[in-house]
């Protein structure tokens, strides 16, 4: 499996100069709801300390997790494809602290220096690629552990 990659130590010095130009300090106590699936994916994070849960709602149960984030990793990459809306929801599972990106001002950035687009977008991409791979793994696990206990 490859090593989870983070998004500002990915970028090349003088991108990641511009973009964290563009960051905001925030912070959310624990348990508090960062968003909500389906809700308007405007902005994204870099979390600085503390751990996020991914959740989904799932019918049977409440709320599901499927992911758990911590210091120096990527929250929130919707805001980067269309329809622009959550696909999952956001918990802090313990008092974060977190660089804020505003979407607007990114893509901006990125329209004005080509290169950083390019960068942050294939960052974002490794980033995925990597959490698809866990998530599958995830999977096969949970298949191989049904597949036993119906024999």
């Amino acid at each position: 499996m490859t090593k989870a990659i983070k998004l500002l130590t990915a970028l090349p010095p003088p991108q990641r100069a511009r973009l964290t130009a563009l960051a905001r300090e925030v912070s959310f106590p624990e348990d508090a709801a960062i968003f909500e699936a389906e809700g308007p994916a405007d902005r994204f994070w870099v979390i600085r300390s503390g751990a996020v849960s991914l959740t989904q709602s799932v019918p049977a149960a409440q709320r599901v997790t499927v992911a758990s984030l911590g210091a120096g990793d990527l929250l929130g990459w919707s805001w980067l494809f269309p329809p622009y809306r959550w696909d999952f929801g956001a918990e802090a599972f313990s008092p974060v602290r977190a660089y804020e990106f505003r979407a607007d001002q990114v893509l901006a950035l990125c329209d004005e220096d080509p290169r950083l687009g390019l960068a942050l977008v294939r960052s974002v991409a490794e980033i995925l690629a990597h959490r698809l791979e866990m998530t599958r793994g995830q999977l096969m696990e949970q298949y191989a552990l049904h597949r036993r206990g119906s024999l």
